[in-house]
């Protein structure tokens, strides 16, 4: 395993690992190991990747960012509250850092699908995992940045940061994927080292995938048979999506699930 020498704002040592299981697996064996909090293993390839709800995750080698973060925490009641959306916007926020500091411009927004995405116009670009346990949490991201050929299945789900670019969007190369990762740990140490306070639900919810529009929620597993249609209001104070009924004026909290935007 190799050391990186890059920008860390969480004082941790970067890994490099040119092929792996999965980033979230190395880093749970970092943690084992002692490794404190802000530790990062990124690697080119996974070939055991997976998503939230057990999804797999695939993409080709070398043309994207995987990478995971492990964060040490002395209990729960001192962990960032909901971390998941906050890395999101962290995220969300660099990719556009990236493309600016580049001279280049995206065609669409950048967009933070509850719970767990990052959407680039109508197609994701980024997947969030985060895991826990004993005071340890684990924030596995997947940035599809380079790439620009995906599966017949997936051409209209998914997009790179590079298919999102105007005409020069040949200017990003696998290589940009470290200076990706250097900016993306910068703001996601702002924001999760501040003070908690409502700073982050502002941000958050000038781009929330969907907001004000017509939805569709699955609160449970995604094979449930019961839906919330109604149009999404916003993000309440502990994370949860607020979604108007017909007919309704107050939001029920959606808590647990996801939302279907793939119809």
């Amino acid at each position: 395993m190799k050391k990186l020498s890059l920008v860390n704002p969480f004082g941790a040592s970067l890994f490099y690992e040119d092929t792996v299981s999965s980033t979230m697996d190395v880093s749970r064996i970092l943690a084992e190991r002692g490794e404190p909090h802000g530790t990062v293993i990124i690697a080119d390839f996974q070939n055991a990747g997976r998503g939230r709800i057990g999804r797999t995750w695939t993409a080709h080698k070398g043309e994207n960012l995987f990478f995971t973060i492990l964060l040490r925490y002395a209990g729960y009641a001192v962990m960032p509250k909901v971390l998941t959306l906050k890395t999101g916007l962290a995220v969300s926020l660099a990719i556009e850092d990236f493309v600016k500091n580049r001279g280049l411009s995206l065609r669409e927004s950048v967009q933070v699908k509850w719970p767990n995405d990052i959407m680039i116009g109508s197609r994701k670009a980024v997947g969030i995992l985060t895991e826990g346990n004993s005071g340890v949490v684990y924030i596995g991201i997947g940035v599809n940045l380079a790439q620009t050929q995906f599966p017949q299945a997936l051409r209209e789900k998914a997009t790179s940061i590079a298919l999102g670019c105007d005409e020069k969007s040949s200017n990003i190369r696998s290589e940009d994927r470290f200076p990706l990762l250097e900016t993306i740990l910068a703001e996601l140490y702002q924001i999760i080292t501040v003070p908690d306070d409502d700073q982050w639900r502002t941000q958050l919810l000038d781009r929330l995938y969907m907001r004000n529009k017509p939805v569709r929620f699955i609160p449970g597993p995604p094979d449930s048979t019961v839906s919330i249609e109604g149009v999404l209001r916003g993000i309440g104070p502990q994370g949860e999506l607020l979604i108007v009924l017909e007919g309704e004026t107050k939001p029920v909290s959606c808590i647990a699930g996801e939302l279907d935007v793939y119809r």
